[in-house]
């Protein structure tokens, strides 16, 4: 019997991927047709959870025996991330870090010398000669160069292609959790436009960027918008949430032990909006092998709410008071930046800071010229919180 996956898991077997065959092969041709030097950027958006990296894993599982170079990089990977020390300079060496690791898995090592990669990356120059038992011993002196890594990198990839082409069909680059890179803060709209002007200039290697990233993310502004690094040369392609059958269908093969009626499921539908993070986590908790109406469907629902908006709750505790008000101001209603300052008493420009943080975080999103929480999931969290102990949850206990 099929199970479902958990919704944290994004390397889903053969027996978990579900559907999506229209996606995978529109997506793949675009990539196939790097062997022939016209090389697509890709930009994968969609609500949270709706599987951006799911799919991409699944595509890059299926090129494996075709003869393609495949780089996967997940920035949330990187040690400087993990330690606050997220920088351009941490993802150049993210970047060839797994550039080499992938050559290495294919068999191709003489790509690794680590002599030619120092000179080209560093200024060396004669620092003094030392006599040592009688030997002259010269000692360099060295200074890492950030330019001169950065070229290395970036020029890596077609470098790798034209070095290999007998063997490599292509070279596709999958950049995941690519959300990340707005924590870069004022560099970030100048390292983008760094990077386009060696991607624009690579006739066979292909970019995939993905992330936890909803379709009205500010960052998609700043990589496809009109004035954005990626303008008019990125295909911005939309992942959709299942539909009302597709989850249907989904649950019959995957769990059958989940036995909904009709209304139970109409609720369910309702609760999960056909996203998959949330089809898998809430499938995975509810009873087995019992008749789910629309009650008990929403009986579970509220029963698991932190279970389901655990991610939301843990950024909740990280935020300022005045980042939390905002978002508790939003709860009913959509409001532009005068109207949430109106209602918390401030002034609009007392605000700034705290909104833009928010939309980084990706826990509000403009719509129509107003703020609004664009996760439905948090916002039943935060409003079942206040409903059961009467007030917000603005300090942690």
């Amino acid at each position: 019997m099929n199970e479902l996956a958990w919704g944290t898991n994004n390397d889903l077997n053969d027996n978990q991927f579900y559907n999506r065959f229209e996606d995978i092969e529109f997506i793949s041709n675009l990539l196939k047709s790097s062997r022939y030097g016209t090389s697509p950027s890709i930009l994968l958006t969609g609500f949270r959870g709706v599987g951006k990296s799911a799919l991409m894993k699944k595509i890059q599982k299926n090129f494996r025996d075709e003869n393609y170079l495949i780089v996967y990089i997940d920035l949330s990977a990187s040690n400087a991330y993990q330690t606050d020390e997220f920088s351009r300079e941490s993802i150049i060496e993210l970047i060839y870090d797994q550039i080499i690791n992938e050559c290495r898995e294919v068999g191709i090592t003489t790509v690794d010398n680590k002599i030619e990669k120092y000179i080209k990356t560093h200024d060396v120059a004669l620092k003094e000669i030392v006599n040592i038992n009688g030997y002259p011993v010269p000692f360099l002196w060295t200074k890492r160069n950030y330019k001169k890594l950065a070229n290395f990198v970036m020029e890596l990839p077609q470098y790798l292609y034209d070095e290999y082409d007998e063997n490599i069909n292509g070279i596709f680059l999958f950049f995941d959790e690519f959300q990340i890179i707005k924590e870069l803060g004022d560099d970030l709209t100048d390292f983008l436009w760094y990077m386009r002007s060696f991607i624009q200039k690579q006739n066979n290697v292909s970019y995939v960027f993905s992330g936890s990233m909803s379709v009205k993310d500010s960052l998609i502004e700043e990589i496809a918008g009109s004035n954005g690094a990626f303008g008019g040369r990125i295909l911005t392609i939309e992942i959709k949430p299942f539909s009302y059958e597709t989850t249907k269908n989904y649950l019959n093969d995957n769990a059958e032990y989940l036995k909904f009626t009709k209304d139970g499921f109409d609720q369910f539908y309702n609760c999960t909006k056909g996203i998959p993070f949330y089809i898998n986590i809430f499938g995975n908790l509810l009873p087995r092998n019992v008749n789910l109406d629309s009650d008990s469907v929403k009986e579970n629902f509220i029963k698991f709410l932190p279970v389901l908006a655990m991610h939301f709750s843990n950024s909740w505790f990280r935020l300022s008071l005045q980042e939390q008000k905002i978002l508790t101001t939003l709860l009913d209603e959509s409001l532009n930046r005068s109207g949430i300052a109106k209602k918390l008493r401030v002034t609009s420009g007392a605000i700034g800071r705290s909104l833009n943080r928010l939309q980084d975080n990706g826990l509000i999103e403009m719509e129509n010229n107003n703020y609004c929480i664009p996760n439905f999931v948090f916002k039943a969290w935060l409003k079942n919180e206040y409903e059961t102990k009467g007030v917000y949850p603005y300090k942690s206990i």
